[in-house]
């Protein structure tokens, strides 16, 4: 089977942070806006934008957010702003601003896409935020994505958390984020919470949505179609396979370019 690749993690670490600066440099920006959500991939992000010594500003942007999400984040931030003093944060409570769409919009009795919707509303109302915060400071919205929601099964919101200037960890697979954010002293609450989302106001993970664990992602990632062909698989490993295939499938429209309708007639 093919293997994961081993990284040098303070290489890895460095090599970021030097791209990040460059990029910035190179744009002519004061530094980076992150939305800080909690979870490991904003942490790692934040803290990456935070060794260039650029400007950032961690946001929070709650929308009826779970208690231990926001705990999480408020924790993540404090120790980052102690480490590093070019961080500073902010916080914008999106709950009204989403429950007024919510009374502006029409309905409808198709519970899993109105549910859906909404959820994509929340990361398209904070990505707003995101741009707003951007521009009044002159600095790049850094993207939180990870190689397997990014490139693998596009398990993020079109115009959401995908509408972003650049994209710091999107080559690196869920396991080395996290072994990053060891590296990084990102909080052990972090680390050890359930990767989720958010978007649906309740305790669903994303293996919950998803229907496989990230471990099992990157494994069927990592497989080759000759592997695939030439290998007797367990029937988990099969139904992980399937799963992969189809969302790899089904979100191609978030991982390629936009269709332009070229005129030559």
């Amino acid at each position: 089977m093919t293997k994961k690749r081993t990284l040098q993690i303070e290489k890895v670490n460095t090599h970021i942070v030097e791209w990040l600066k460059s990029y910035a440099t190179n744009s002519k920006v004061n530094g980076f806006v992150i939305g800080i959500s909690g979870g490991v991939d904003s942490a790692v992000t934040s803290t990456l934008c935070a060794q260039t010594g650029l400007q950032v500003l961690c946001v929070e942007m709650p929308i009826h957010q779970a208690p231990s999400q926001v705990s999480r984040g408020r924790e993540h931030i404090e120790q980052l702003k102690n480490r590093f003093p070019n961080v500073t944060s902010a916080v914008a409570d999106l709950t009204t601003v989403f429950e007024t769409f919510k009374k502006e919009v029409p309905t409808t009795d198709n519970e899993h896409a109105l549910h859906l919707s909404l959820a994509n509303t929340r990361a398209r109302l904070r990505m707003t935020t995101l741009y707003y915060f951007a521009g009044i400071h002159g600095l790049l919205v850094a993207g939180t994505g990870n190689k397997v929601e990014d490139f693998g099964v596009g398990f993020y919101t079109k115009y959401g958390d995908g509408g972003v200037d650049l994209s710091p960890i999107a080559d690196l697979m869920k396991s080395e984020v996290y072994q990053l954010g060891e590296y990084l002293n990102i909080p052990k609450s972090i680390l050890t919470a359930a990767p989720t989302d958010g978007l649906f106001g309740d305790s669903r993970t994303d293996e919950d949505q998803i229907g496989a664990s990230y471990d099992e992602l990157e494994w069927a990632m990592l497989l080759t179609d000759e592997e695939i062909a030439n290998t007797t698989f367990t029937e988990r490993e099969k139904e992980v396979i399937i799963i992969f295939k189809r969302l790899n499938s089904n979100n191609q429209h978030k991982m390629n370019p936009i269709p332009v309708c070229i005129i030559n007639c």
